[in-house]
């Protein structure tokens, strides 16, 4: 498609609107809890959670921030929780590649919501999975009291992050604690459970119980510096190893001690010399339709992402509306699974609408799959899926137990999978395209995408079908007027449950990135990946 193309301009301008809507709400986010909660903290002679986190990393290093947009417009009642009041990615301090978790005070004193819990487990998870050092920067007012119901007693709440200290501990990834801030209740087990915990004097204070809890369970006074400051943890109890004057003081050791750490058993992917792609990137903007229906040239996306645009198809010929093959990804070879969104003849001459999974493709998808893993090549699922085909031709054709053998390949690859999702992710086409509940190490989205069960017009035609049933079995009519409204009403409500701002606010996916930045975030999550060996793949019963 020439770039004087009009539809490829139009694109181009809503993709970037989109993009720019992102960015702007990023701005926000990165302000944390506000101008005037910052200055109370600058008060007290602390550095912002933004700030410990960039004087840490190594300078001009890459940085993929983890979960940004984490209950974005939730909590309203509450008073919200910016960022999930925690700052997580993966960096580089030291020269080596770890996890960084730091609490961020001014969002309701770095107290936890809900949210909070499933962000700094996700972080845990990436550490343990890819075998990387994590750092935590605690400073905490601990669980948030007025929803502890949703964030205390579960499996996946709080208390998940100190048995994932323990385990981490026991899989011999280093953990590095540094208490900048309040550190309290069960909240002091996380540093005590690190490899190193380090305090900043004066600010820092880590206790069970703070001095108002003390006088009311024993009748005690005490100062909370007293209880449990950084003289008392470091120098009486022995708790903490050391204390510093100061924020970077404290950075300072922690990226010393970073400079120290051996290199683990690695997994041996391939890389070699990276090269830009031939084709432009810039040109994504204007080849991607804002409009999620129609149909694009996919293989020219692809081009535009790997290195040298070099895309080495697998069964080219078989299978069309799913695409596999072989590529570099920033010099790392990747094998690549994408949707296909351009209309196809089958094999038999058929029609094969975009964006649908048929039978013959998630044979092909499947095979591909095992094929990586035997080869040891990392894995890249591009979605832009709107589910598997259905009608009585696919369902006579199998097409249950074939995308059956596509999921079961998926799951159990040992290979690491990266998905991007960079437009529509669709019902069971999520799910085989390796959506989040199938453990890639990164999951991202572009600022179009669309992520539900269904499309929104699908969907609020069939929410409209049950209520006007429900309202006639009480004997009520809707008339053309009303029908409208209430489906406009639907209509606008699903459709703003289906935007990744939306998916990503729940953690769905780990962020909304430019396609200019996937690159780096596949890079970086293979990096990570790396640092773990790849076990056995034993693929499970695949029926033929």
């Amino acid at each position: 498609m020439s770039t004087q193309d009009i539809q490829f301009n139009k694109n181009e301008d809503l993709n970037k609107q989109e993009w720019d809507l992102v960015k702007s709400r990023l701005e926000k986010i990165y302000l944390g809890g506000g101008e005037n909660a910052a200055a109370k903290q600058k008060e007290k002679g602390k550095m912002l959670c933004r700030e410990r986190v960039d004087y840490l990393r190594d300078p001009n290093s890459a940085w993929i921030e983890i979960g940004a947009f984490a209950g974005y417009e939730m909590y309203e009642e509450q008073g919200g929780c910016v960022g999930g009041g925690v700052v997580t990615g993966i960096g580089y301090v030291s020269g080596k590649q770890c996890v960084i978790v730091a609490n961020d005070a001014t969002v309701k004193a770095g107290a936890w919501f809900p949210i909070t819990g499933k962000k700094n487990l996700r972080a845990q998870e990436i550490a343990m999975e890819n075998r990387l050092p994590i750092i935590y920067l605690v400073d905490s007012a601990g669980v948030f009291l007025p929803m502890q119901d949703e964030i205390f007693a579960d499996k996946e709440h709080f208390g998940r992050m100190f048995r994932n200290n323990a385990h981490m501990s026991a899989m011999g990834i280093t953990q590095i604690a540094a208490v900048m801030g309040s550190c309290v209740a069960g909240g002091a087990y996380l540093p005590i459970m690190s490899d190193e915990a380090l305090i900043v004097e004066g600010n820092g204070s880590i206790f069970l119980a703070g001095s108002y809890l003390v006088k009311a369970a024993i009748g005690e006074d005490i100062d909370n510096e007293t209880l449990g400051g950084a003289t008392t943890q470091t120098e009486i109890s022995g708790v903490i190893d050391d204390k510093f004057p100061n924020d970077e003081a404290c950075l300072d050791r922690i990226r010393y001690i970073m400079d120290k750490i051996g290199k683990y058993e690695e997994a041996g992917f391939d890389r070699i010399v990276s090269t830009q792609p031939k084709k432009s990137m810039e040109e994504i903007w204007g080849l991607l339709p804002n409009e999620r229906s129609r149909p694009y040239n996919s293989v020219a996306v692809i081009e535009r992402l790997v290195d040298n645009s070099e895309f080495e198809q697998y069964k080219e010929g078989y299978g069309k509306s799913i695409l596999c093959g072989y590529a570099r990804i920033d010099g790392w070879a990747v094998g690549i699974v994408a949707n296909n969104r351009e209309i196809v003849k089958s094999k038999k001459g058929e029609m094969q609408f975009g964006g649908v999974i048929y039978s013959d493709s998630a044979d092909k998808a499947a095979r591909f799959i095992m094929n990586c893993n035997q080869k040891k090549i990392p894995l890249v699922f591009l979605q832009d899926v709107t589910g598997f085909m259905v009608g009585s031709r696919s369902e006579h054709g199998g097409i249950i137990k074939d995308g059956a053998k596509m999921v079961m390949a998926m799951s159990n690859s040992r290979v690491p999978k990266f998905t991007i999702v960079m437009g529509n992710s669709y019902g069971a086409g999520n799910y085989a395209m390796c959506g989040k509940a199938y453990d890639p190490r990164l999951i991202v989205a572009w600022p179009g995408a669309k992520i539900a069960v269904m499309g929104g017009e699908q969907a609020a035609k069939t929410l409209l079908q049950i209520e006007k049933t429900s309202l006639k079995a009480k004997g009520e009519n809707i008339d053309p007027e009303v029908e409208k409204a209430l489906l406009d009403k639907i209509t606008a409500r699903y459709n703003a449950q289906t935007t990744p701002h939306y998916a990503a606010a729940r953690l769905w996916v780990d962020a909304i990135i430019s396609p200019m930045d996937t690159r780096q975030w596949i890079s970086m999550g293979i990096e990570a990946a790396n640092h773990a060996p790849v076990k056995p793949f034993n693929p499970g019963i695949l029926q033929t």
